[in-house]
């Protein structure tokens, strides 16, 4: 009954997948599952594609077939699924179904079952990898924007600012007043060098040096007369 039942599920799965099964030997064949895994620029151009490799035991459908899964020879590497990586999952995830299926022709079914768990697998990396990226950018984008905000003010901080912003106009009162004190010596210093007659004579010190000097000349000419008529 069993080899019956193998040879009728191979016609129908021929005729459904004509250009995707291939055969190994009369109770082994392959089965080439193409995946509808979104369009992305990541993606190589050959669409994903894994192969599940079935083999019947004597007693199917009331056994389990034996099943394998690879990738196409030469086939691209995929982004987000390694076929060696993900092999042992991907067959774990088809126990449930198989189970489900006892007695009954299930390839169809789990043809089926595993194209839908490789996609969501597929898709749940790339969300994954997606969420990844908007946090990376999120995270740039709030370092840029400490940029223009600036840290936040505490009252700690608010009252160490203040403290600086005394002290730096105390500071530049200071240097304004020595400033000040400088160019009002430099200022004094200049007038008194250009004092006219006026103010020369009203301070007493006009005539000074020509008093002197008179004094002199009469002293001198006293000591000649008196020289002479010795």
């Amino acid at each position: 009954m069993g080899i019956e039942e193998q040879k009728e599920e191979r016609e129908v799965l021929e005729s459904i997948f004509p250009d995707e099964i291939t055969d190994v030997s009369e109770t082994e064949y392959r089965v080439s599952i193409i995946l509808d895994a979104g369009g992305d620029e990541e993606e190589p151009e050959a669409p994903a594609t894994i192969i599940l490799n079935v083999q019947y035991p004597e007693a199917y459908p009331d056994e389990a077939p034996r099943l394998d899964v690879s990738a196409p020879p030469n086939a691209p590497k995929y982004p987000f699924l390694d076929i060696q990586e993900d092999k042992a999952q991907l067959l774990s995830s088809l126990h449930d179904t198989i189970e489900e299926n006892i007695g009954m022709a299930m390839v169809f079914t789990l043809v089926s079952t595993l194209k839908d768990l490789v996609e969501l697998l597929i898709q749940d990396r790339k969300t994954a990898q997606q969420a990844l990226k908007e946090i990376e950018a999120q995270k740039i984008e709030e370092e840029e924007n400490k940029k223009f905000h600036g840290t936040a003010v505490t009252r700690e901080s608010f009252l160490a600012w203040r403290e600086r912003f005394r002290m730096e106009l105390q500071e530049e009162e200071q240097r304004r007043i020595e400033e000040k004190e400088a160019e009002d010596k430099k200022k004094k210093f200049k007038e008194e060098k250009r004092l006219t007659g006026k103010e020369l004579w009203q301070q007493g010190l006009a005539g000074k040096g020509e008093e002197d000097e008179g004094k002199d000349g009469l002293e001198g000419m006293e000591k000649l007369k008196i020289e002479a008529v010795s």
